[in-house]
């Protein structure tokens, strides 16, 4: 009776579970803060946010026109796949980088403030979607300047954002663990993300290296699907763009999801009262 009654240690699922649930709870907590986030960033300025969208449009355009000519296809091919997967790099990279300093940037909330570590990746992934609706009306001017055969099936990006939104959350949250207690891999971190922008098809499209006469070519092009990112940004990228999708993309993120959770979960249960002295 005793044992049923005593607390819960520090190292349980218990706890781990009961971390994550504590922090979905207090929603109008990190809603408020993702937001005020967002305006702190931008409180001086008129346009706000939408220099972010500005900016990425522009690169995008600039982008588009160059890699059209380089890779001999039309503009209104060219430019929205770059530009949709531009949106969609963003919200990745971002979940990607600031997870991993997502627990040393709250320092002083996580010292003084009795709530769940969970809060705060709460608070990130919401904070980056909020970034990617301001960027999608990029998408909407897109739409009208380069019409796209959009169809019913092609509502299954509402799913694969969600997917991603939830994938954000088990990076941000290992990651956020392990760099607090190795500050070093901030900066490989960053690295890695610059050298995967390059290595996903964000400006190249991988169906057009696949089609490729050399079979060669096209042979070794299929070891970009080793590249999990690429599997993330075609589950959402194909159907924003009426494109046809693919069934191998889905099982890939949805492993890759089980298995970030299981670890995200591991680290949790494991290093949860610790984070509080690490940072």
């Amino acid at each position: 009776m005793s044992n049923a009654l005593s607390p819960s240690p520090s190292r349980s699922w218990a706890r781990a579970f009961g971390d994550l649930r504590a922090g979905y709870q207090q929603r109008e907590l990190w809603a408020h803060l993702g937001w005020q986030d967002i305006k702190q960033r931008y409180r001086r300025s008129v346009l706000g946010p939408i220099w972010i969208t500005i900016s990425m449009a522009v690169t995008a355009i600039a982008l588009g026109i160059l890699y059209a000519g380089l890779f001999g296809n039309e503009l209104e091919v060219q430019l929205p796949n770059i530009l949709v997967g531009f949106i969609v790099w963003a919200f990745i990279s971002g979940c990607v980088l600031e997870g991993a300093d997502v627990f040393i940037a709250n320092e002083g909330l996580i010292k003084q403030l009795p709530a769940p570590l969970s809060v705060h990746v709460y608070r990130l992934v919401w904070r980056q979607t909020l970034l990617f609706a301001h960027n999608l009306i990029v998408y909407a001017i897109m739409l009208v300047v380069f019409p796209q055969d959009l169809h019913w099936t092609d509502l299954t990006a509402i799913p694969a954002f969600l997917l991603l939104a939830v994938n954000g959350a088990w990076v941000a949250l290992l990651l956020g663990i392990i760099t607090t207690r190795y500050r070093d891999l901030t900066p490989i971190t960053q690295s890695v993300v610059q050298l995967m922008f390059f290595l996903t098809p964000i400006v190249w499209i991988y169906d057009d290296i696949l089609r490729n006469p050399d079979p060669a070519i096209a042979e070794r092009a299929r070891l970009a699907e080793f590249n999990p990112f690429l599997h993330f940004v075609e589950i959402i990228r194909t159907p924003m763009l009426g494109q046809d999708q693919h069934l191998r993309y889905w099982v890939v993120v949805l492993v890759i999801t089980v298995v970030g959770w299981t670890l995200a979960l591991v680290a949790l249960r494991l290093f949860r009262s610790r984070v509080s002295y690490w940072v």
